[in-house]
């Protein structure tokens, strides 16, 4: 699930592989189109978090809700992934965007997949090369398997509280968690009894993911004896919670749920507890 720098680098020129750049800014959405006209991995398409990774947006729905399969097809489709292909995504560093691509490249049941390890900045500083060119789009065959990943909604979490039966991870800063800050949406807090595990604690200091068996003692520490299956992540709208998920599968626990709405969604509706602890 993790691709290093030498892995890609060895193996650019691999026609069964597709590098997919997911660089984007949550409060700057031009800034990942422009990076990535800037330079990227030479070789690599673009997707974007907004237009292309995300549905239509409704009043009672989060901020990127799932895009619709037609349209996700489509778009693999032209950056020629098929049923043999190698996809590996990446973003600036850490991978908390491109684990949304991963997320959703899983959840229409494509396994073979990676996180480039330390992102865009691992690759410049590793002295690799960058490109501007756009690659020219391809003509592939993406069979689309959707629910291959589960996904829970907001009524399944609001039939679940109180009772135990699930486990939610909020992937947030722990500081938005709190209800000290939100610099994004309208309300701040958590879902009452979710736990905080922001994604960051993933990462070493150099923005690769820390070492399984510290991942493994993390993660195992927050979940208490409880199998995947019992688990959902979740942040503001979706996105950074799929790196929590990607970080559980490397720690030994495959097929945890996604809350899809995610903050952003659950506060939608005004009657929803909201929890602080400022």
């Amino acid at each position: 699930m993790l691709v290093s720098i030498a892995d890609l680098a060895a193996r650019l020129d691999d026609p069964d592989q597709v590098v997919v750049d997911c660089r984007f800014n949550l409060q700057q959405p031009d800034a990942g189109p422009r990076l990535y006209a800037e330079g990227h991995v030479p070789g690599a398409f673009y997707a974007d978090l907004d237009q292309d990774l995300s549905g239509r947006r409704r009043p009672d729905l989060g901020r990127h809700p799932l895009p619709e399969v037609a349209s996700l097809q489509k778009l693999l489709s032209g950056f020629g992934i098929g049923p043999g292909s190698r996809v590996v995504v990446y973003d600036e560093g850490g991978g908390a965007l491109a684990a949304r691509l991963w997320w959703l490249l899983r959840w229409l049941g494509h396994a073979d997949v990676g996180l480039l390890d330390g992102g865009y900045a691992a690759w410049c500083a590793a002295g690799q090369p960058v490109s501007k060119a756009r690659p020219v789009p391809r003509a592939g065959s993406f069979i689309p398997r959707p629910g291959s990943m589960p996904v829970l909604t907001t009524a399944d979490i609001e039939a679940s509280l109180g009772t135990g039966k699930i486990l939610l991870l909020d992937l947030r800063a722990r500081d938005r968690y709190l209800g000290r800050v939100e610099p994004i949406d309208p309300v701040a807090g958590h879902v009452p009894g979710a736990v905080s595990a922001p994604f960051s604690e993933n990462l070493a200091a150099d923005g690769r993911f820390r070492p399984v068996e510290d991942l493994r003692r993390h993660y195992a520490a927050l979940l208490g004896g409880r199998p995947a299956t019992e688990v959902a992540c979740m942040c503001g709208s979706g996105v950074t919670a799929c790196h929590g998920i990607l970080a559980l599968e490397l720690a030994g626990w495959p097929g945890v749920g996604l809350y899809v709405g995610s903050w952003s969604e659950w506060i939608r509706a005004a009657e929803r507890p909201i929890a602080r602890e400022v």
